[in-house]
């Protein structure tokens, strides 16, 4: 399931409707990200996350769509938020659920890392400077690619 939205969520709501009536889940993970209130050592007063409707969706269902087809899973949840956020404040939610925990973990990690570098988000981070764009990080996409698809079919 994938819900891009502006307004905030409940996690525990979230996780419970996830597994409600599905006793084979034997491994549930989440990662929650937030706004944090320092970037590069400046103080952030707030970050303001854009997105194109349908278009983040698609990538995003994509996305997802590759973590099924790597991992046996029960199920999965992606909301992401967007509008303007404080310090503090829920981003995004990335939780799956499987019949064991390797599984949980792992895809749960790898859809946030392509989350991060594939999804169709632009952010811009409010200072006492002024407002500057939020560039990719070369850290981000070094997580990404270890997620790499190491079937020989795949680069071809």
């Amino acid at each position: 399931m994938i819900r891009v939205q502006r307004q905030d969520f409940d996690v525990g709501a979230e996780l419970a409707a996830l597994t409600r009536d599905n006793p084979g889940i034997g491994g549930l993970c989440a990662f929650v990200g937030l706004v944090r209130d320092l970037s590069g050592g400046e103080r952030i007063q707030a970050m303001t996350l854009e997105h194109y409707p349908g278009m983040t969706e698609r990538e995003l269902a994509r996305i997802e769509a590759e973590a099924a087809a790597r991992w046996p899973l029960a199920a999965s949840l992606i909301v992401h938020r967007y509008g303007r956020l404080d310090p503090g404040e829920r981003i995004v939610l990335v939780a799956t659920a499987a019949p064991h925990r390797q599984a949980a973990f792992e895809s749960c990690q790898f859809l946030i890392d392509w989350l991060k570098t594939k999804a169709p988000f632009w952010k811009q981070e409010e200072t006492a400077d002024g407002a500057r764009w939020v560039e990719a990080r070369a850290e981000d996409d070094q997580a990404a690619d270890r997620w790499q698809d190491p079937r020989p079919e795949a680069a071809e």
